[in-house]
């Protein structure tokens, strides 16, 4: 099956332009490097908007699309794609990770219950934390409703298999 790529209209071009201007640093923290700051290192502000019209705004969405992905954006070349990289890598620091660093980072993640035992073991121990989760299937397999549990679960305490946290549910629907 081939998957056409539809043309944005102009205003989900605006709205992307207004998703990548906006930022949280009067939330004090931020947790990522605007695409904004390429221009900083010698980067075209034009080359810069044409990524955000691609859906780019991170400094760290940029490294994770592939070269061929980038180059298929009109007006960007290979030597300006090079360009943007390099000064990509300088502001955003993807490091090695050892195993035994994984393994440390592993030991954080909880195991949250689905409220059926047979399920929570087929999963080995439940749905983890710090993951996304993706659940697919047939309509009227009971998707939605394992989510509304997962969604109280995840906020029971730890005691009793809940994740003792803060839930943010997101329900998409595919129009093919």
């Amino acid at each position: 099956m081939i998957k056409e790529k539809k043309k944005k209209t102009k205003d989900e071009i605006e709205e992307t332009s207004t998703v990548c201007t906006n930022s949280n640093e009067d939330e004090g923290a931020t947790f990522y490097v605007s695409i904004d700051k390429l221009q900083d290192h010698g980067v075209n502000s034009g080359d810069i908007a044409k990524l955000k019209q691609a859906g780019i705004c991170t400094i760290k969405g940029m490294l994770m699309v592939t070269k061929k992905e980038l180059l298929l954006i009109k007006g960007i070349s290979e030597m300006k794609l090079e360009k943007m990289i390099e000064a990509a890598q300088k502001l955003e620091n993807l490091e090695f990770i050892s195993a035994n660093q994984v393994m440390k980072k592993r030991t954080k993640i909880r195991k949250i219950t689905t409220g059926s035992s047979n399920f929570d073991n087929l999963l080995c121990g439940g749905v983890e934390s710090q993951a996304i989760t993706e659940i697919f299937g047939e309509f009227r397999t009971g998707k939605t409703q394992l989510c509304l549990t997962l969604c109280v679960t995840a906020q029971l305490s730890q005691d009793i298999g809940g994740g003792g946290g803060k839930v943010i549910y997101i329900d998409t629907e595919n129009t093919l």
